[in-house]
């Protein structure tokens, strides 16, 4: 399966939640787990709020909008009376006279629905219906003493007979029921109140959570960045750069995008889900058990989505890939492109990768289509579902309209959690198999390792031996074999050969980018495995062909940020290679800002900044790989300068192709695939008449 530059990693693409990934994950919480905690509590406070919405409209309804009393007729009906106030005698009040009982329409509720339909029958709970007010209202007593038939209640409560209130006038109405209205208009202020407390707290939620989260990308992105820092040069042969920058950016990213919209969603669905059924089960357990009907459909619809899903996410990916990983290769070579007028075959290459990503997210696309409308079709049965038996228990007087209404809002509410969690299944596919690429770069340990009883001369003098080594790249197929040579203390090697004669190899074990396979390299008398790394390399001035330089100014780039070197180290530097006088040209001198690479610099001018880079902190040892091999010959003549001073004290190794460059180095080593074929003088080697004067031969051909 292809990814990011031609593979995706098998492994737990297919298994979203993999429980190792998140435990990895929560370690890195644990630093912030104050926060989170925080955060999670004021999810739960959010989470009530949202729930105490809808029941505010239940008590809206049932006790000021529609709370009506039922006449209980208990004379005359024998032992079925006597039953009913045996069983349900508490919920029923009386008038002062005694000569009038009546229920609530909540109290209903409480009487076994068998047993009130029984009532019904029997006429002891009546349809007659009364509004209940309360005396002390100045208003309603003005009503009362105008003729309007009421009965007063023994807590000093009144009941009117609902026949009677449906000819009074709007005005008279309101007067009435004063009490309701303004009910309404509190339980109208708090849920106000709830709504901006609810975004209050969701607000410091959403912020510390993210605070929390914003930091532990913080923290794994500098850890693995810290971890690819110190991986082997062997690492980065077989990690290719764009794939590693994709690692620290981008997967970090996904991850981050998990945890910012798909955790602080899912951790708030969870408790939303949680709350909606347990209130749905103290509203009314027959209807909910009715509206749970719906579940198994739901579930199943989501698991259907999921592998359906899983399978388009990863043919997308996959394309994707393809698409990242050929514009790589053609932007980076546009070049040659252009030069070979290739622009319509690339062209056409690239529509038909780009017409399988189409087709790819087309069928993503259809997937989706399919599931949210499903779900919306879902939600609007539920609902029907709830009207249909829900309404019949209203009418029954079963079930309060307001609790039915609430049920309905919980209903509508339930699916939000659950068309959220569908929406956000994608990031969670890439976010987990971003955490399994970072984690497995984590946890790889390709590194050169420090030795464990450093030891290191306190005056270094530059005397370097290897002894018997041996070293490949890969094995069985060697680079260098038996390889054994002495450098004295300020004496100029070169070492020269064909390509791929092992010369480059011979200096980066000088430098111990990498151990020898057999054999061992010393420094005054010390394997370098047992020198500290960062002492071995201060030691040592390092010249490539290839020469890199960052963004920023040429001092930076001289420095590269290393302790003890100052400015006067760096003018000191770029004086004894001659590079002041380009340097001196610029607009800023040693604070000019380059481009990227050093792009705005020539080839030239970009060596002897190297050459400055490694005779700022005064090496004892300087390694020359092909310094001059893609220099002017001007540049060149100022470079041989550069090197005369340079060498002069110092152990110095020059691998060069231009054999002109090290005719005056006290010895010459001639390399041939892998092993020391000669060495001597360059008069000495040239009266040999072997591999050093055929390569001679050759390289004057070519001048």
């Amino acid at each position: 399966m292809f990814g990011e530059y031609g593979y995706i990693e098998k492994g737990r693409l297919g298994k979203p939640y993999d429980i190792k990934l998140l435990k990895r994950l929560a370690l890195y919480a644990l630093a912030y787990k104050t926060r989170i905690l925080v955060a999670l509590v004021l999810a739960v406070v959010v989470t009530l709020l949202d729930l105490a919405a809808p029941y505010l409209s239940k008590i809206a309804i049932d006790r000021y909008i529609l709370a009506s009393w039922y006449r209980v007729d208990l004379d005359g009906q024998g032992e079925k009376a006597l039953e009913f106030t045996r069983q349900y005698g508490h919920l029923v009040e009386k008038n002062r006279e005694n000569d009038l009982a009546v229920i609530s329409s909540l109290d209903i509720k409480e009487i076994d629905p068998a047993q009130l339909h029984m009532y019904r029958s029997l006429g002891i709970i009546t349809t007659e219906r009364f509004y209940r007010s309360m005396e002390e209202n100045p208003e309603v007593t003005a009503l009362l003493e105008t003729g309007l038939p009421f009965y007063e209640m023994r807590d000093r409560g009144i009941l009117i007979p609902y026949s009677a209130i449906d000819s009074m006038d709007r005005e008279d109405l309101l007067k009435l029921r004063a009490r309701d209205i303004h009910g309404v208009f509190m339980i109208g202020s708090l849920f106000l109140v709830l709504i901006l407390l609810s975004f209050g707290i969701s607000y410091v939620e959403y912020y510390t959570l993210e605070y929390a989260g914003q930091h532990i990308m913080q923290d794994i992105r500098l850890e693995l960045f810290s971890r690819i820092e110190h991986q082997a040069i062997r690492f980065f042969d077989r990690h290719p750069i764009g794939r590693l920058v994709t690692r620290v950016t981008n997967d970090v990213e996904n991850l981050n995008e998990m945890f910012k919209s798909v955790f602080v969603t899912l951790l708030k669905d969870f408790f939303l889900l949680t709350g909606i059924l347990a209130v749905l089960l103290y509203l009314n357990w027959r209807l909910a058990l009715v509206s749970f009907l719906i579940l198994p459909f739901i579930f199943g619809l989501a698991f259907l989505f999921s592998k359906l899903a899983r399978q388009a996410f990863r043919e997308l990916r996959a394309t994707v890939a393809r698409i990242n990983a050929f514009l790589q290769e053609r932007l980076s070579g546009m070049s040659a492109i252009q030069l070979f007028a290739t622009e319509k075959f690339q062209m056409d290459a690239f529509d038909r990768i780009n017409h399988k990503n189409y087709l790819a997210g087309m069928k993503q696309i259809k997937v989706f289509s399919l599931f949210m409308p499903l779900m919306e079709l879902l939600s609007s049965l539920a609902v029907a579902l709830l009207i249909w038996y829900g309404g019949g228990r209203v009418i029954e007087e079963q079930l309060s309209l307001g609790a039915l209404v609430a049920f309905i809002s919980y209903i509508q509410m339930f699916f939000k959690p659950i068309r959220d969690i569908s929406e956000k299944y994608n990031i969670m596919q890439a976010a987990m198999a971003s955490t399994e690429r970072i984690f497995e770069f984590i946890d790889h340990k390709e590194i050169i390792p420090e030795p464990e009883s450093p030891k290191a001369p306190d005056d270094v003098k530059g005397e370097l031996s290897f002894q018997g080594v041996s070293f490949s790249y890969q094995e069985g197929v060697p680079v260098l074999e038996d390889i054994s040579f002495d450098v004295n203390p300020g004496e100029m090697i070169a070492v020269v050969g064909a390509t791929g004669s092992g010369k480059t190899t011979l200096v980066n074990l000088v430098e111990r980018l990498y151990d020898p396979d057999k054999g061992r390299v010393l420094l005054d008398s010390v394997d370098l495995r047992q020198w500290p790394k960062n002492r071995l390399r201060s030691h040592m001035g390092f010249c490539m062909q290839d020469v890199f330089l960052f963004s920023g100014s040429l001092s930076e780039n001289i420095t590269l940020g290393r302790p003890g070197i100052g400015q006067k180290e760096v003018v000191r530097a770029a004086q004894k290679v001659n590079a002041l006088s380009f340097v001196e040209k610029l607009p800023e001198k040693l604070e000019y800002e380059i481009g990227e690479r050093g792009s705005t610099l020539s080839g030239g001018q970009r060596q002897l900044l190297s050459f400055a880079r490694a005779l700022a902190a005064d090496p004892k040892i300087l390694i020359l790989d092909e310094a001059t091999s893609s220099v002017d010959p001007e540049t060149e003549r100022l470079i041989k300068r550069a090197i005369s001073e340079m060498t002069a004290q110092r152990t110095t190794l020059v691998v060069a192709h231009r054999l002109s460059t090290i005719r005056n180095a006290d010895r010459i080593l001639v390399m041939h695939k892998g092993r020391i074929v000669e060495q001597g003088s360059h008069e000495t080697l040239m009266s040999l008449e072997g591999v050093y004067y055929r390569l001679n031969r050759i390289r004057e051909a070519e001048e």
